[in-house]
């Protein structure tokens, strides 16, 4: 099932609409779609794709030879090219005569077992860019080697490439698409539970409770998800036991960076850099309260909702799922199943605001939104601010979000208020998101105060459902 993409498609098929020569970069993690989409858009055009392995040169080179030759290009059956340049030349010739699509699939691999094959492929654009009608596109999975040896300046190709394409998970919006058939509640916990990541959302039966699919899923050691995230960071990482160790402790609170040294028993320089690459791989996330610049106060954050999940739900209950008692486990998570919904509740309100500034109806015209916490100077005690984001040195929003079956009432938006006056701003507006809604006095508060927008979850399924 292909869902979504249409911004990367339309990119896609404008660059083929030229007509000329085009070099689009394609990268992004493991599991999110890239071949998926490249497929869906060379469906219907002339094209030779060819995916490297992880083998040596010869193996590549023949696999590449077998790809020109199921294109159906004219040589002969087994006729197998003595080089990458001598094959990669016979592709921009064909290229010549008419519109042709070239996809150089998991490319980290392929460069990586032939040294010459990057400065090959140099030679032959700067050769052939002007008069040929070939559309390259390199694809690739490590997120560094694509980086470093693709768009960095030091490269042989830089500056060769004519578009680059970083392919991310999808947002709440799009993840929907995959669970027609959950309730509204249920797509949200879905999406809590694995993210937005295709192949983690394929593995979700939107014809069963969220329930059962967390049974049939992490709580069950033959699925594919039980043990996804250890083989991901095998596949990904050189010492996959530190970097495990690293997100197991944020998963356990481990916040800020000298916690998550104290806890994996390691200096925080060493820390510091594998945290680096996990940030790199969309795993991890550094915040830091919204303004500051003070990188003292930064803590670090799981990025990526199954994962996030996972190392919350399935490690301290490994001995169990391993003996079959998915039943016993599941009555073990449930009851933090709400609590743990407060952060994706914050993020999917994230997106809704995103939404509306895009669709031009926000109230405030902000640049970038992120979580508030500090001291407050009129209580002398630590305060959190769910979601703020700043116009100008006058104007800023504040959001507070609330993932509870009660409705929100009026003290949620008098405590928002009373933040606010923390900062220096004399325009201000508040939005309150709710899953369950508002009770009458809230309302009339706001409806007081002119400057609050009520939202409840409704609101923003609403709003996504308008926007697909």
């Amino acid at each position: 099932m292909f869902v979504g993409r249409d911004n990367e498609l339309a990119s896609l098929n404008k660059l083929y609409a030229s007509d000329k020569f085009e070099f689009a970069v394609i990268y992004g993690r493991r599991r999110v779609g890239k071949t998926a989409l490249i497929s869906q858009f060379i469906r219907d055009k002339q094209a030779i794709y060819f995916m490297g392995v992880e083998s040596n040169d010869r193996q590549n080179l023949e696999n590449f030879s077998k790809s020109i030759l199921e294109f159906g290009a004219g040589i002969q059956m087994g006729t197998m090219f003595l080089s990458f340049q001598n094959a990669l030349e016979y592709v921009f010739s064909l290229a010549q005569k008419e519109r042709l699509i070239l996809v150089i699939d998991e490319y980290p691999y392929v460069a990586r077992s032939s040294g010459s094959f990057a400065s090959t492929l140099q030679l032959l654009i700067d050769r052939y860019k002007d008069s040929s009608r070939l559309m390259l596109i390199l694809c690739g999975s490590s997120m560094s080697y694509m980086e470093d040896h693709v768009l960095a300046y030091k490269s042989p190709l830089y500056g060769r490439r004519t578009a680059q394409m970083k392919v991310l998970p999808f947002d709440f919006m799009d993840a929907c698409r995959y669970f027609q058939n959950f309730t509204d509640t249920d797509k949200a916990l879905a999406y809590g539970i694995v993210g937005g990541t295709p192949q983690y959302l394929l593995q979700m039966d939107d014809e069963c409770s969220v329930e059962d699919n967390i049974k049939n899923t992490f709580l069950n050691p033959t699925s594919f998800l039980f043990e996804e995230p250890e083989n991901l960071l095998k596949q990904e990482v050189r010492e996959p036991a530190l970097y495990n160790a690293i997100v197991t402790a944020i998963a356990a609170g481990a916040s800020r960076m000298a916690e998550i040294s104290a806890k994996v028993g390691e200096d925080t320089s060493v820390c510091a850099a594998y945290l680096k690459n996990l940030a790199a791989l969309g795993l991890v996330r550094k915040e830091m309260p919204y303004g500051e610049k003070n990188a003292r106060k930064s803590i670090y954050v799981i990025n990526d909702n199954m994962f996030r999940f996972w190392y919350r739900f399935v490690p301290e209950n490994s001995s169990a799922i391993a003996r079959g008692a998915a039943d016993l486990v599941y009555r073990r998570i449930a009851p933090h199943l709400s609590d743990y919904m407060g952060k994706v509740f914050e993020e999917i309100c994230m997106q809704y605001l995103w939404k509306l500034l895009l669709d031009g109806e926000s109230f405030v015209e902000f640049h970038s939104l992120g979580r508030w916490w500090g001291t407050d100077p009129s209580t002398r005690s630590q305060a959190e601010i769910d979601i703020m984001g700043e116009q100008d040195k006058d104007t800023a929003l504040f959001g507070e979000c609330k993932w509870t079956n009660e409705k929100v009432d009026t003290g949620v938006l008098e405590k928002l208020v009373s933040l606010s006056r923390i900062f220096r701003y004399s325009k201000v507006y508040f939005y309150l998101f709710s899953k369950s809604g508002f009770t009458r006095g809230c309302r009339d508060r706001a409806d007081a105060l002119g400057n609050v927008a009520l939202v409840a979850y409704s609101d923003i399924l609403k709003r996504f459902v308008k926007q697909r």
